[in-house]
């Protein structure tokens, strides 16, 4: 599928971006855009990988001619670009409108208008039932491009939507394992608290799954298993050698949820189910009133939500095990300084 083709990654110099490089690299594919705003991300990728397959971008997705200009000649597309963290969103709120929905918007325009093949756009659990701006943007972020899909013929336009991804930059897990090598005690919202517990090769396999196999307006979500704050702080206690856990609770931050959905029970009435993933087939229907006024769905009303709350939950030995699979975790455990993923 991808041989002597060229692909473009938009905010491929994060964690996502350096993921895919591996698993292509080394095959038959022409040629891998690496778009970015950041050189200095950019010259140290250059630098480690050394490959001729590898091209870098500087740009912003909020400027259209400089992504129109990366997109040129490009196959295939993975979006990954955003602003990913609730509290900055929570205080730059138009930043993450201008650059997860607008740009995302400048992408899909650039990408129908040049014939591109394929995009996927990478989207999070926050924008199921969001409640802070960056869930909130991301939610119109996937709007946008299901209503992309249904004017382009030739561009099929597939979302995926993840959970959190362990060990990366800004999450939960780096910082307890500081603050256990620092011997402080934990800083917990709510014990109970529940999140999916996802892999960097996880959301690979999630776009790699998409791009094989959707069709345009599409979302595909993969099965996850969740944990709550306090099998996780426990386990990471276990795995560095402490047997007491000295914690405080603090209380749910705002912006935060109890636990996370990655479909909500709407989506989940017309998911179409297959062993490790779930398919959300677009809402095909025109601007006809009466469709939406006066026709319900029973199904709607009988389905539920796939939440952290009601997926596969981790014991405490299978977090440890989770969580020992995490280079970022065998390099700390090492005594080794590793930057978290982007």
């Amino acid at each position: 599928m991808f041989k002597n083709k060229i692909l473009l990654i938009t905010g491929g110099t994060g964690s996502f971006g350096q993921a895919v490089l591996r698993r292509f690299l080394d095959s038959d594919i022409s040629e891998i855009r690496i778009f970015s705003r950041d050189e200095k991300k950019q010259d140290d990728m250059r630098k480690q990988f050394n490959n001729s397959k590898l091209k870098f971008y500087i740009g912003d997705v909020r400027d259209k001619d400089s992504i129109r200009s990366a997109l040129r000649n490009v196959d295939y597309v993975f979006h990954a670009a955003a602003l990913k963290q609730v509290p900055s969103c929570e205080f730059y709120p138009l930043q993450a409108v201008k650059t997860n929905v607008i740009g995302t918007e400048n992408v899909l325009e650039g990408a129908i208008e040049l014939g591109i093949k394929k995009v996927i756009c990478l989207s999070t659990d926050k924008a199921v039932y969001p409640i802070n701006a960056m869930g909130i943007s991301k939610a119109m972020m996937e709007k946008v491009a299901i209503a992309k899909s249904r004017e382009s013929t030739k561009t099929t336009i597939c979302i995926t939507r993840y959970g959190n991804v362990m060990a990366s930059r800004g999450s939960v897990i780096p910082l307890f394992v500081k603050s256990i090598k620092d011997k402080k005690e934990l800083s917990i919202t709510d014990p109970n608290m529940t999140r999916f517990m996802m892999t960097l090769d996880d959301a690979v396999d999630l776009v790699l799954y998409a791009f094989k196999n959707g069709n345009s307006g599409d979302v595909f979500v993969q099965k996850a298993p969740a944990v709550t704050v306090d099998i996780l702080a426990k386990a990471l206690h276990e795995i560095f050698g402490e047997s007491e856990y000295p914690i405080r609770i603090i209380g749910t931050r705002h912006g935060e949820k109890k636990y996370e959905s990655l479909l909500s029970s709407e989506e989940m009435s017309s998911a179409i189910e297959s062993e490790n993933y779930f398919r959300i087939p677009p809402d095909l229907r025109d601007l006809n009133y009466e469709k939406y006024m006066e026709v319900g769905e029973e199904k709607i009303t009988n389905s539920t939500e796939y939440s952290s709350n009601n997926t596969t939950r981790l014991d405490l030995i299978a977090m440890k095990k989770l969580l020992l699979s995490l280079d970022f975790i065998k390099s700390s455990i090492r005594g080794e300084e590793i930057e978290p993923e982007a």
